[in-house]
Parts: structure tokens; C-alpha cells; sequence
């Protein structure tokens, strides 16, 4: 009996039909979930002896390479797993992100391209949460054929991964006899070296800039390298910015899909706008700007109860007008957050038919914009304020050299005209709010910024310090005081906004600076702090050789500056309230606030939405890692172009200034190009040298002799990394005797710390 039942069994399972290989291709390519010999049995209810016949045909499809994968976990060929890891590689010709699997086997083919889709996870911050060189774990999904613009896989992202540090870059050498060669990193941080077996080089030619990744990780000898793309040869100093646009992730170019958007933008008429273009409004800016997106104007109040106050008109381009939100412009803008500026290029923040055009003040052309009339006092209190949605036309370009001279009484022909009109009313109400500013006693720090001027070969001719004008510390009171009542209005509105938020310093970095000023005989007040204190110890430390190190130690103190949407105050200006306004051209954060004005003043449309008041608190922390990012980037190109400039140099000896110290050498900073460098205490031969932290210093255990921070030194050029920016020096000059005051004992129990280690 048991038999008879037994051999209806096998004859059932074998009449029930079993799937056929497409139907099986066909269920592992559309499934959203790993899929398995299991997965496939329960979706076609094969049971039973049939099995067999099952695992047959799947292991038919992996020997004719249809399948790939592990028996638990099957895929098509040439198909990323149903859950991938995925790395945001670029945009489409509409602006949507594409991504490739992070692990993939080049045996199968080149990495498929997966079009992101948003996820309901992702639609209230869209996809300025995610930017290029970014991670995700998706949901991929193979399409029935391509879609009209190729693309076989689809993405939804299931959660943002932490972001690495760096992305891996570095340049690729060939080792022309045996194949592949090996990469050298281009960050100065990580001096390691990778190998690249032949046939992982990809199309990377000798000397190319290459991002790679690491596949196969071994505990000893050299890592191995596997080349994923070349960017090209990044020893021509006119490409050396690409270096940092791609280590950072900035995106450079915009795709089609936003530059499609440009072709339907159209000037405003005036209708709801006020006229402005009676006022003679000048832009004053860097000689070589190529966009202005503000202009000033002052005038005597007429007002007879505010003799010797003045109406401030501060004007900025209307860029709500064009970029509206929800358009690809504005995801475009969004991503990037802020435009880069480097050297030898500018990344912008909208492309140029915008920022040069558009919305650009040109001379003698009407643009619209939004402007702020403010009316202060003869003290430079400000008495009240308004904003209204108009159309100017710029009187005339100033640089700022050109307004300094026509400060000083030179006026150039440009200038002559204006000089009642314009130049002298500007002035006038600079030198009124400039009292009140010295009242307020925001932080004012001396650190003057180097500027690189590259020849025509983009190479460093030579590196400046540019003089600091009044004409700057006018546009710079006019625009703060602008950004205020920007931040003052929509509050009075209740309107949602970001604001430009300064915390004050921490403990720890209080705590560290009061040490460090201690050994120069300089002192902070115990309690808490406002900017007027850190002002009293730069005013004494001017008489100091080492004022410009104090003024950079005090700047390390601060906290760094960001975008919020809780209001903190500004520590650093000494304002309770501020936001950034005045420049909506080149960062994202004053267009959200053009927005919110044109909303809460009912200026028209463009005005902030209610979905981006959701978003706001995600977007403050996108743009301020976008400016944090753009900082770096810019840092790193000038250290780049700098140590290019000096790679034929080797054995030239500097003076130099030590800009830091730790246990194992000391940073030093030329003093002709600003340019920084390391001494490796181990290269200091004759003594060994022991770590003061509290003195800022290294101290010979047998001499005595120290290197303290701030020391003026001789050093020598031995080693250059052009493309790390990495510079390396050998001390020439000694120590000083006495320089350092050491504690009683210091030396014993350095002594006996050193003889235990021996011991042990």
C-alpha cells in the first residue's frame, strides 16, 4: 500500500509542469528580493521528485551563464543583485541620478547603469539628499527592455550610506614590462601606494588621474587596486583643480536636462514691480568678476527728525524669478549648494546663462531684483527698513580698487560723474554705520588671504597678498546689514528661513588657547566670552613678531560657521539675528530666503513652498556640507598649485614660520607663498625630541633645545608630491635654550619613562 502511494507521488510530481528556462530568467530578473532554488520552487509550486528536475535546469542556465551567483542567491548575468549596494556616478540628460554597483565582476561586462527612482523614504528630501560619489542600498529592478534613454535597471533607494572620507583617487603608473603598474594616492594623508594586476587598469593610460576601488584586501604587503575610471592627466597645472572636483564629488557639468530648462526663461515686466531704475545704484566688485549680483546706494535722510542719517539701498539679483522651486534648476542648485572657486576655474551654482546674464547687474541694463531700503540714524543705528520686488539698471562697474580711488580723491573717468551722486554719499554712510559697527565689536581678525595668480599657461606666477580697502569693509557693513533685516523680517512674518548661525567656542578650544597664549604672557577672562575679549588680545598682540599666529590660533578656537533653521546668533558679528540675503547667485541658502521674503511680503511668485518648509532642516545641513566641501576643495587645489610650483625646486632652502607641532614633528608655513609643509621630528638628527603639549613644543632630551609654535626657522625643500600638494622639509635651524619653561622634573620623569620602556 505504502508503496502504491509512494509511485502516485513521483508520477504527480512529474506530470505537474515545471517552469521553462525564460519563465525562470524571467521571475529572477523582475524579483525585488534575493531569489534562490527555494524562492523559485514556492513561485512556481514545484514539489516533491520534481525538484530534481529544478535544480537541473538552474544549474543549466549558470553553465550556459544565464545565472550567476550561489545557489541561495541567483541573478541574471550582466544584472546587479535584486538589493544592491550602489555608487552615484552622474546624471542623465533630464538631471536624475545614475548609479553603478559598487561590487561588480568585470567578467560579466561593464558595470550596468541603474537610473534612480525615488523611493517614498527619499520624496520629502528628493534628491538633493543624495549627490554624486554618494552610496545607497536599492531595490534594483530590471526593466522589460530599454527605456528611451537606454537604460535596462531601475533603483530605489532604500537608505543613504555613510559617506567615506575621500573617494579613491590617485594617479596610475604603468609598469610597461610586466603590465598594470601601480597608483599613488593624491591625498597627503594617506602616502600608501596600491598595486593594479594586469587587466584592472582599465583604459588608464601612464601618469592618468584614476578612481579606483579595493576588491580584494590582504592582510600584508600592498594593497591591490582595481581602476574604475580615468579623468585624465592631472599633472597639467591648468587641470589640477579637477583633482579636488573629483575627490569631493562636485558636479561640473550640468546635465542636458537642466540647460533644456534655460531656452524657456523669461524676463519679468513691471507690472507688480517698483521702478528703481531713478536710483544710481553701482556694483563694486573684484576686478576679474564675472557675475554681480548686488548694488549699493546712499543718500541723506530728508527727514527733518533724522538729521545726519542716511537711506541705504542695497539691491540684489532676483534670481527667485528664474529658478523656481521644484524645476531641474533648482534640484541642480540645490545639489551643489554653493558655486567653488578655485584658481584657474569657478564650478558655478547655476550655469552661466543665469549668472552672467540673466541675473547679472550689468551696467546700463535693466534686471530685476530684490531690494532693501534701510534707513539708519547719525549713530548707524537702524531706524527701520523695507523690501520691495523691482526692476534696476546699474549706473556704473566699480572694482573695488576704482571706488578706493575715488575715495582717495582720485576718481577715474568713470568715476568723476558720480562723485556727488554716488561716491561721496556711499562713503558718508559707511564712515556713519562703521561707529556703530565699532560699538558692536564684532570678532576682527588680521589674517590677510593669499590670492595665487596663475600666467597663461595656468601655471603660479607668483602668490599676493591683496591690500585690504575700505571700499571692501564698505560693501562688506552694507551687506550685513542687509542680511539682518532680512532675518529680522521674517520673523516679524513668522516665516519659516535658515539662518547663518555661529556658535561660540567650545570649552575644550577655550581651554587649549588660553594655554597657548599663556607662553606669550597673553590672557583670556575666566567665564564667558563675547568678541570684545578675543579683540583686546589680538590689540596686544600686535606688538608681537608671532600677531599673525595669534590671529590663526583664535580663529581655530571658534566654532565654525553653518545654516540652521533654530536661530543660535551669530557669535563672530556679534548679532543676535542673521541670515544670508545678499548673495543668491553663488549659494543656495539666500535664494531659500528670497523665497520666504517673495512669500511673506506677497511679492509675487517664486515664493518658498510648503514643501520646502519641510525640507529646510535637511537642506541647511546639505548646503552647509556643500560649503564645508567647497572649502576643502578650494584649500587643497592652492596646496596643489603651490607644491607644482615648487616641484622643481628640490633643495632650496626657506624661511618659514612653525604653524604646528606634534610628537611627530612640526608643520611649518613658507613665509614668501603661505605654503605648508612638514619636518618629520625623526629627520631632526642629534637629540631626540620630546612633545610639550602645553608649551606648543618639541624639546631636546639631551640639548635642551626647543621648537616652539610660532618660531621663525630655516628649512630646506627635500620632497615634493605635486599631486597631494604634500611638501616635505628638513630643519636647518636650531633650537633656542630657555625658550621653553619646563616644569620641575620634567626631565627625570622623562628619563625614567624612557628606561622603563628600555626595560620593558
Amino acid at each position: 500500500m505504502a508503496r502504491k502511494h509512494a509511485a502516485q507521488a513521483v508520477e504527480k510530481s512529474k506530470s505537474r509542469r515545471l517552469p521553462t528556462k525564460d519563465e525562470i530568467l524571467r521571475f529572477v530578473r523582475e524579483s525585488n528580493h534575493k531569489v534562490g532554488k527555494r524562492e523559485i520552487a514556492r513561485a512556481f509550486g514545484v514539489k516533491g521528485g520534481a525538484r530534481i528536475e529544478l535544480k537541473r535546469l538552474l544549474a543549466e542556465l549558470t553553465e550556459e551563464g544565464a545565472l550567476v551567483g550561489r545557489r541561495k542567491a541567483l541573478r541574471a548575468r550582466g544584472a546587479p543583485p535584486p538589493v544592491s549596494v550602489l555608487e552615484i556616478v552622474g546624471r542623465d540628460e533630464e538631471g536624475d541620478l545614475v548609479a553603478e554597483p559598487v561590487v561588480w565582476d568585470r567578467a560579466e561586462g561593464p558595470r550596468p547603469k541603474v537610473l534612480l527612482v525615488m523611493s517614498r523614504q527619499f520624496a520629502d528630501v528628493g534628491e538633493a539628499a543624495l549627490g554624486i560619489g554618494d552610496r545607497v542600498l536599492a531595490r534594483v529592478r530590471q526593466l522589460d527592455g530599454p527605456d528611451i534613454e537606454g537604460f535596462r535597471f531601475e533603483g530605489e533607494p532604500i537608505r543613504k550610506l555613510p559617506r567615506e572620507k575621500r573617494r579613491l583617487l590617485g594617479v596610475y603608473r604603468a609598469d610597461r614590462k610586466r603590465g598594470g603598474g601601480l597608483i599613488e594616492p593624491v591625498d597627503r594623508k594617506d602616502l600608501r601606494s596600491w598595486t593594479v594586476q594586469p587587466g584592472d587598469e582599465g583604459d588608464a593610460q601612464d601618469g592618468d588621474l584614476v578612481r579606483f576601488d579595493l576588491p580584494r584586501a590582504h592582510r600584508f604587503g600592498i594593497p591591490q587596486a582595481r581602476v574604475l575610471e580615468s579623468l585624465g592627466n592631472p599633472h597639467d597645472q591648468r587641470r589640477i583643480s579637477l583633482i579636488a572636483v573629483h575627490a569631493h564629488g562636485i558636479p561640473d557639468d550640468f546635465p542636458e536636462g537642466v540647460l533644456a530648462e534655460l531656452d524657456r526663461l523669461e524676463p519679468p515686466r513691471m507690472e507688480g514691480r517698483v521702478d528703481l531704475r531713478h536710483i544710481p545704484l553701482v556694483t563694486i566688485d573684484p576686478v576679474d568678476a564675472r557675475d554681480h549680483d548686488d548694488a549699493v546706494h546712499a543718500e541723506p535722510d530728508p527727514d527733518p527728525n533724522n538729521r545726519g542719517g542716511f537711506l541705504v539701498t542695497v539691491a540684489i539679483a532676483d534670481v527667485a524669478h528664474y529658478v523656481r522651486p521644484g524645476t531641474r534648476l533648482d534640484r541642480e542648485a540645490r545639489l551643489r549648494g554653493n558655486s567653488v572657486y578655485f584658481p584657474d576655474r569657478v564650478v558655478p551654482m547655476l550655469p552661466e546663462r543665469i549668472s552672467n546674464d540673466l541675473c547679472s547687474l550689468r551696467e546700463n541694463e535693466d534686471r530685476p531684483c530684490l531690494a532693501v531700503r534701510m534707513v539708519f540714524d547719525k549713530r548707524g543705528e537702524k531706524r527701520s527698513h523695507t523690501f520691495v520686488r523691482g526692476i534696476m539698471r546699474s549706473a556704473a562697474r566699480l572694482s573695488y580698487e576704482e571706488a578706493q580711488a575715488a575715495f582717495d580723491g582720485k576718481p577715474s573717468h568713470k568715476c568723476r560723474p558720480l562723485m556727488d551722486t554716488v561716491i561721496r554719499p556711499l562713503w558718508a554712510a559707511y564712515e556713519v554705520l562703521a561707529s556703530a559697527r565699532a560699538r558692536r565689536e564684532p570678532l576682527d581678525l588680521d589674517l590677510p588671504e593669499r590670492k595665487i595668480i596663475l600666467d597663461d599657461e595656468g601655471r603660479v606666477a607668483r602668490v599676493i597678498i591683496p591690500e585690504r580697502l575700505e571700499a571692501h569693509r564698505l560693501i562688506e557693513e552694507f551687506m550685513i546689514q542687509a542680511n539682518v533685516s532680512a532675518a529680522e523680517t521674517l520673523e516679524q512674518r513668522r516665516t519659516a528661513l535658515v539662518y547663518r548661525v555661529h556658535d561660540q567656542p567650545s570649552k575644550e578650544k577655550l581651554s587649549a588657547l588660553r594655554e597657548f597664549l599663556q607662553t606669550l604672557n597673553l590672557r583670556l577672562p575666566p567665564g564667558e566670552l563675547k568678541p570684545a575679549h578675543f579683540n583686546r588680545v589680538l590689540a596686544q598682540a600686535k606688538s608681537l613678531p608671532v600677531a599673525d599666529l595669534v590671529n590663526e590660533v583664535v580663529l581655530r578656537a571658534q566654532a565654525q560657521a553653518e545654516y540652521s533653521t533654530e536661530n543660535i546668533g551669530h557669535f563672530g558679528l556679534n548679532l543676535r539675528r542673521y541670515a544670508h540675503f545678499t548673495s543668491p547667485i553663488r549659494r543656495y541658502a539666500d535664494l531659500i530666503v528670497h523665497r520666504a521674503l517673495v512669500r511673506a511680503l506677497r511679492l509675487g511668485d517664486g515664493g518658498i513652498t510648503d514643501e520646502e518648509i519641510a525640507q529646510l532642516d535637511d537642506v541647511a545641513k546639505s548646503i552647509s556640507e556643500a560649503e564645508r566641501r567647497a572649502m576643502a576643495a578650494e584649500r587643497e587645489t592652492i596646496d596643489r598649485l603651490i607644491a607644482a610650483h615648487l616641484a622643481d625646486r628640490i633643495g632650496a632652502e626657506f624661511q618659514a614660520r612653525i604653524s604646528g607641532v606634534t610628537r611627530s614633528g612640526l608643520f611649518v608655513r613658507l613665509k614668501d607663498t603661505g605654503a605648508d609643509g612638514f619636518v618629520a621630528a625623526s629627520s631632526m638628527i642629534g637629540d631626540f625630541y620630546h612633545y610639550v603639549e602645553d608649551q606648543h613644543a618639541l624639546v631636546g632630551g639631551r640639548t635642551g633645545e626647543a621648537y616652539r609654535l610660532g618660531d621663525e626657522v630655516l628649512v630646506r625643500l627635500v620632497e615634493v608630491i605635486p599631486t597631494a600638494g604634500a611638501l616635505r622639509f628638513e630643519m636647518l635651524s636650531r633650537g633656542k635654550r630657555g625658550h621653553v619653561s619646563l616644569t620641575k622634573g620634567w626631565r627625570s620623569r622623562q628619563t625614567s619613562s624612557r628606561n622603563k620602556r628600555r626595560a620593558g
